[in-house]
């Protein structure tokens, strides 16, 4: 029921050529729903303008009277004659073509499309089979359990291997518990999914380890639902002054500790916990210690909107945005687009500063909470052009108090003493 490049191929041509949808799925012997699914999917935005036109596209283009926006500049020509008007006119409101709400939905085989200004949408055979072809890799990769499934697995797969079970013999015992074939719990075993060592399978002790690549834990996509960067962009515009915290995980030794990061924006401080491996879970607990040793009040002062990348330790927004204890909501929590760290800048630029100290592959395994505390506390001692020469720290304690930086466990390093290189904490 998939459709090949071919049949791609050949809707690109037909849109072309003005065919309809019905006329296309008779063609390629799919329903009409397939292919109206298909193109709204796979339509491709694109900013294409027209040869000899001014790309202005205003509503209030044809009537606008407006002159002289662009400052500095000796014009004689009204704004709306010109390429600078969207970008500099307060009353600039675009204009949206009204056949992209209708069938065919795309700019394909449009007789306005080499004089139409406004933007367009294209069906592209080509991107539309990367992506799909991207899709269904991306769905065979990584764990299709969730939390509660991986955990109780993982119970009785220990507790069966700790009596000297075979795998094969704790899988047939329970049956109604498992969801997956033996091979792929044998796969989440090597894989570190399931939390049973390879030394308490007597067979597998004789059998050389495969070098394989750990299996990531499959991120459910409708966690971002109403969080995505655009909704983020949205709620800064309804909620101008709150404070946005930016979060990250920086890994030292691949397979060992991790750091959970958060820096706050506006004020260039940022906190680090160290985390015993990257999972969801210790992301949660790290917001309940946090909120167990401020308050709720002060958790939802400090920390009202945060935003993220996509990795599968920030899946579960949920555990993160509600108070385990009262239910209230503590924070917001928005993610990135993928591929885009660039979105949250901020805390990207301070791992710059915690590399000199942590550079990339040292083992945290001999690391304390306290140790990492010293780092960030010299990192939060830096003098900051941004902040017309202050260190975050400075800044942190004039916004909200002395008493909540040493409840984040931070000290106040002096200019002359900061010092950020590996001998820092010699581990």
């Amino acid at each position: 029921s998939h459709l090949t490049e071919s049949d791609r191929q050949r809707i690109e041509y037909r849109l072309r050529q003005g065919m309809s949808f019905q006329q296309l799925a008779l063609e390629l012997g799919k329903s009409r729903t397939t292919i109206s699914r298909e193109v709204l999917k796979h339509r491709q935005a694109s900013e294409k303008g027209a040869a000899g036109r001014i790309t202005n596209r205003c509503i209030y283009r044809k009537s606008c009277n407006i002159w002289h926006l662009c400052v500095g500049r000796r014009c004689c020509r009204r704004c709306s004659a010109c390429s600078n008007c969207n970008r500099v006119c307060p009353e600039f409101k675009e204009d949206v073509c009204s056949k992209l709400s209708q069938t065919p939905y795309v700019c394909n085989g449009c007789p306005d499309e080499f004089k139409c200004v406004l933007k367009k949408q294209f069906y592209i055979s080509s991107s539309a089979n990367c992506e799909y072809r991207q899709l269904l890799v991306e769905s065979r990769n990584g764990v299709n359990l969730t939390e509660a499934e991986q955990a109780e697995i993982s119970n009785l797969i220990h507790a069966g291997t700790q009596s000297g079970q075979s795998v094969h013999h704790i899988m047939a015992s329970n049956k109604d518990n498992f969801t997956v074939c033996e091979k792929t719990v044998y796969r989440y075993i090597n894989g570190g999914i399931i939390r049973t060592k390879r030394g308490d399978m007597p067979r597998s002790c004789s059998m050389k380890p495969r070098k394989r690549k750990s299996i990531e834990h499959k991120v459910d996509a409708r966690c971002r639902i109403n969080r995505t960067y655009d909704d983020f962009k949205k709620y800064r515009e309804e909620h101008p002054d709150s404070p946005v915290v930016e979060m990250d995980s920086v890994i030292g030794k691949v397979g060992g500790k991790v750091l959970l990061t958060m820096n706050f924006n506006h004020c260039a401080l940022m906190l680090a916990f160290l985390r015993n491996s990257n999972n969801s879970q210790s992301v949660i607990d790290v917001f309940n210690m946090l909120e167990e040793c401020l308050t709720i009040e002060v958790f939802q002062t400090l920390f009202p909107v945060i935003l993220t990348d996509n990795g599968s330790e920030f899946s579960n927004p949920d555990a993160l945005e509600r108070s385990p204890s009262s239910g209230k909501v503590r924070t917001r929590i928005f993610y990135c687009n993928a591929y885009s760290s660039w979105q949250k800048g901020h805390v990207e630029n301070n791992h710059l500063n915690l590399r000199k100290v942590l550079p990339k592959g040292r083992d945290l395994e001999n690391f304390t909470q306290d140790d990492i505390n010293i780092v960030v506390s010299h990192i939060n001692g830096l003098s900051r052009k941004s902040l017309n020469d202050a260190s975050a720290t400075t800044l942190f304690e004039t916004l909200y108090g002395k008493e909540i930086l040493e409840k984040l466990g931070l000290k106040f390093i002096r200019e002359n003493a900061v010092r950020l290189l590996p001998d820092l904490i010699n581990k």
